[in-house]
């Protein structure tokens, strides 16, 4: 028997900054009952140009934080170049359970879809890394794959810039190889990129299904904590009055509530700060 105190804490989330509201969103949203403390590295983002021993020397001493300070009962990874970097050492280290984006969204897009070739976008780093290419692979139906980077993708989101001349411009250059390609769909292999789908969808045109990973983390968060009995008490009771939602960034706390409560929603009425350990 799980004690009801171990099943009340909360769900850690993390992110380079922004974009892994994307993820908190859909977990918000599927699982009311639950308690989560999301962490902005903001101060340290992007992630993606980044080398994969920085990243994921970064995850390391986020998870730190989340587990020692916050208590958290599972961890998601809502970032793909962190979870490309960093979730099997994270995952060894840590005695909770933890989830990355990258294997929930190949399977939406694999076996959710009829796709025979799509395509993939990514940061610079998730897409050096291989993780997509081998995620795909590993599927058990054959599925041609295009992966391929667009930096300066993340960098708009940061800014709060999804729309305008400037990111139209950028979007068709980069999304250039994946229409060369002709996809039957795209896999939004990063979490800030849901921010920009109608731009990306513009470009590409309305036979290319974007697909997101941030639903299918929330499904696959759900099924990990009923199979691990770390689900809430009152998850599915209706008997909770209301959660804790706590947001923490490593950068400018006003820009962070500002920009993220736009971006989420009203769950997001302030932030504190996290001071990372090598802040000068």
């Amino acid at each position: 028997m799980r004690s009801p105190q171990r099943n009340e804490r909360p769900i850690g989330m993390f992110d380079s900054g922004f974009g892994g509201l994307t993820v908190a969103r859909a977990v918000l949203d599927l699982l009311p009952d639950e308690d989560v403390v999301y962490l902005g590295d903001t101060g340290r983002y992007p992630y993606g140009p980044r080398p994969a021993n920085e990243v994921r020397q970064f995850s390391l001493e986020i998870a730190e934080y989340l587990v020692t300070t916050h208590d958290v009962k599972a961890l998601v990874v809502a970032c793909n170049t962190a979870t490309a970097a960093a979730l099997d050492d994270l995952r060894d280290r840590l005695k909770i359970p933890v989830l990355g984006v990258i294997a929930p969204g190949v399977r939406a897009v694999v076996e959710g879809t009829d796709a025979q070739r799509i395509g993939v976008i990514g940061t610079v780093g998730t897409v050096a890394s291989g993780s997509y290419q081998a995620a795909v692979a590993a599927m058990p139906r054959p599925v041609e794959a295009i992966v391929r980077s667009c930096p300066g993708f993340v960098e708009f989101v940061e800014r709060g810039v999804t729309d305008g001349p400037e990111i139209q411009i950028l979007a068709e250059r980069m999304l250039a190889p994946i229409i060369e390609a002709d996809v039957q769909a795209l896999l939004l292999g990063c979490t800030h990129y849901p921010y920009l789908a109608r731009v990306i969808s513009g470009v590409l045109g309305p036979d290319v299904l974007l697909v997101s990973s941030a639903d299918e983390t929330a499904f696959a968060l759900a099924d990990l904590m009923q199979a691990e009995g770390l689900a809430h008490p009152d998850a599915g009771r209706g008997r909770r009055g209301h959660r804790t939602t706590e947001f923490i960034s490593s950068g400018d706390v006003a820009a962070f509530t500002q920009l993220g409560s736009r971006l989420l929603g009203p769950e997001l009425v302030d932030a504190h700060h996290w001071r990372h350990p090598h802040a000068p």
